[in-house]
C-alpha cells in the first residue's frame, strides 16, 4: 500500500450530481473526475489526429474532444473513433448536421453550443441521432457566444445569462426525455466563470464540465486555470475538467492531473514533493527534479516521492512520502523508504537509484492490484 497518512481535514466533499456515461467513462456521481483535452490537428487528417489522441491517452487523458466543423472532418471520424483508446467527444458548432454525422460515426459524446447550434428543431434532430447511437451530450455555454436575446436582456455576458442559457437548453433535452447530458459554462474571465458554475451547481444535478476557456499559454493559462478551477474543485464542484492552454494537448493533461492530485481528487502517477533549493542544498535539486519528472512520466501508479536538498526539511517531508531523498552528506544523501531512513546513496548514483526504486514499487503495486482483481472474480 502507498505510504499516505490519514488526514481527514483535507477531504473534499463533492457535489452530488447524477451519473452519465461518455463511452465507457462514468461522469458524475461518485466516479473519479475525468481529465479531458482537445486535439488541434486538422480532423480531416485522421492519421495526425489519431497520433495526437494516442499521445494524450498515454499521458492519462480519459476523454479527448475533436472538432468537427466540416463534412470532411466528420468523414474522418469513423477511423478516429475506432483507433482511439479513449472516448471521443465531437465538438459541434454552427451546423447541426455535423452532430448527426459525428454520432453516426462513433463519437461517444456531442458537444453543442446553444448559442450556435440553431433552432429547437435542429437540436431535436441532434438529440435523436445521439439517442440512436448511445451518445451523451455536453451543453457547452461560452461567454463569448451567448444567444443574441440573452445579450440584449442582460447587456453583456454575466453569470445569470450563462446559467439561463444552459438551463434553457437543458430543459429542451429534458422535455425530449434525454437526460444523458453534462453542462459547462466557460468564459475567459475567471471570476465570471467561477460565479456562473457556482450558480449552476445550485440549479441542477447534471454533471458539470469545468474549464476556463482561452486561459492563455502554458504558464499563464496554468495559473489562471488552477486558481479558477481549483476554487471550484475545492468547493466540490466539477465532474470533468479541461485545462485550456495554448500549448501541446499533452501539457493540458499533465496540468489537469497535477491540479487534481494537489487536491487529493486523483492519484495517477508520481507526485514529487521538492524544495525550491537554496544555498544549503547538497545536490542540484532543480536539475534532479527535472530529470526525474521526465524519467518517471511513464509510471501510472500513485507514488509519492520527496526530493529535498538538505536536512532542515528533508526528513520531515520524507516521513510523509513513499520514497524520499534528503541531501546533506558529503556528495551523498539519505534514502527514506515508507517514511523511515533506510540507506545512503551517492549523489552520482541517486537519480538512477530512485528510478529503480520507484519502478520496483510500481511493479509491486500493479501485481497486488492484479491479484486483487483476480480474487474479486
Amino acid at each position: 500500500m502507498s505510504h499516505n497518512p490519514i488526514r481527514p481535514w483535507r477531504d473534499i466533499e463533492r457535489r452530488k450530481s447524477r451519473q452519465i456515461q461518455v463511452g465507457k467513462v462514468l461522469i458524475g456521481g461518485d466516479a473519479p473526475i475525468a481529465v479531458q483535452t482537445m486535439t488541434n490537428t486538422p480532423t480531416e487528417d485522421a492519421n495526425a489526429t489519431i497520433a495526437q489522441i494516442l499521445r494524450a491517452a498515454e499521458a492519462g487523458a480519459d476523454i479527448v474532444r475533436v472538432s468537427c466543423p466540416t463534412e470532411e472532418a466528420t468523414a474522418a471520424m469513423p477511423a478516429i473513433c475506432k483507433a482511439s483508446p479513449v472516448p471521443i467527444v465531437a465538438d459541434i458548432h454552427f451546423h447541426y448536421k455535423r452532430g448527426i454525422e459525428a454520432a453516426d460515426a462513433g463519437a461517444a459524446c456531442l458537444r453543442i453550443n446553444p448559442g450556435n447550434i440553431g433552432s429547437v428543431a435542429r437540436v431535436k434532430e441532434v438529440v435523436a441521432a445521439a439517442r440512436a447511437n448511445g451518445c451523451s451530450i455536453r451543453i457547452g455555454v461560452n461567454g463569448g457566444s451567448l444567444e443574441k436575446h440573452l445579450l440584449e436582456k442582460y447587456g453583456e455576458p454575466c453569470p445569470d445569462a450563462m446559467v439561463e442559457s444552459a438551463l434553457d437548453h437543458a430543459r429542451i433535452l429534458d422535455d425530449l426525455g434525454f437526460h444523458e447530458y453534462k453542462i459547462s459554462v466557460k468564459a475567459s474571465d475567471m471570476f465570471l466563470t467561477v460565479a456562473a458554475y457556482q450558480q449552476l451547481a445550485e440549479a441542477t444535478d447534471a454533471p458539470l464540465h469545468l474549464g476556463i476557456t482561452e486561459a492563455g499559454g502554458l504558464r499563464t493559462g496554468t495559473v489562471k486555470s488552477s486558481i479558477g478551477m481549483g476554487a471550484l474543485l475545492w468547493a466540490g464542484i466539477g465532474d470533468t475538467i479541461r485545462v485550456s492552454l495554448s500549448a501541446d494537448p499533452v501539457e493540458e493533461v499533465k496540468v489537469g492531473f497535477e491540479m487534481l492530485k494537489s487536491l487529493g481528487l486523483r492519484t495517477r502517477g508520481v507526485n514529487i514533493v521538492a524544495c525550491p533549493s537554496c544555498a544549503r542544498q547538497g545536490f542540484d535539486v532543480i536539475t534532479t527534479v527535472d530529470i526525474l519528472e521526465q524519467r518517471l512520466a511513464h509510471i501510472h501508479e500513485p507514488i509519492s516521492l520527496s526530493i529535498i536538498g538538505c536536512v532542515v526539511n528533508g526528513p520531515g517531508e520524507a516521513a510523509l512520502t513513499d520514497l524520499g531523498f534528503t541531501g546533506g552528506g558529503k556528495e551523498s544523501g539519505k534514502m527514506f523508504v515508507a517514511g523511515r531512513p533506510d540507506h545512503n546513496v551517492s549523489n552520482a548514483d541517486m537519480i538512477d537509484h530512485i528510478v529503480e526504486l520507484v519502478e520496483a514499487k510500481a511493479a509491486r503495486m500493479r501485481a497486488e492490484r492484479e491479484q486483487a482483481e483476480v480474487a474479486a472474480e
